[in-house]
């Protein structure tokens, strides 16, 4: 059997839950004190950027309510969160042209949540051969992008 390991991600995975609050919310309220890495706001559900990012452009989409659970969720969240997915397929393949995307969530910490409590996708844009020695022997994950930068490009195209 192989293994796909992501050793970059091994202290925030570790420490994730373990401060008060939740991270989506303070993301969508602007209490991080960060620059915003909001890229839009829909009626129901918002885009953002990833600030661990797996690949440059990784963005996730979440509702603007705090939901636990696909259950807990409105039926027009769940379609306002594939609305948008569908959205941002458009706009990486326009802005980041890669060769696929992973889209997906992770529900509870054991499936992999770092953010368990409050649910959102991930939408991944992919390249053949994007990763390298650099992930598994030097551990450390090489992204050619700021998520800020990443931020700034995606913002347009949801204006228009």
């Amino acid at each position: 059997m192989e293994r796909l390991w992501a050793p970059w991600r091994g202290s925030y995975v570790s420490s994730a839950g373990q401060t008060p609050g939740c991270v989506l919310c303070d993301a969508r309220d602007g209490a991080s004190g960060a620059e915003p890495l909001t890229v839009h706001r829909g009626d129901l559900c918002f885009v953002l950027m990833n600030l661990y990012p797996y690949n440059g452009g990784h963005v996730m989409v979440a509702p603007l309510r705090h939901v636990g659970t696909l259950g807990a969720a409105s039926a027009e969240e769940l379609s306002e969160i594939m609305s948008l997915a569908r959205r941002l397929e458009s706009a990486l393949q326009e802005i980041y042209r890669p060769d696929g995307l992973n889209v997906g969530m992770n529900l509870g910490r054991s499936a992999g949540a770092g953010v368990a409590e409050h649910i959102h996708l991930h939408v991944v844009p992919r390249w053949n051969g994007d990763t390298s020695f650099m992930t598994v022997v030097g551990e450390t994950r090489v992204i050619p992008e700021d998520p800020k930068a990443a931020c700034a490009r995606l913002r347009p195209f949801f204006g228009r």
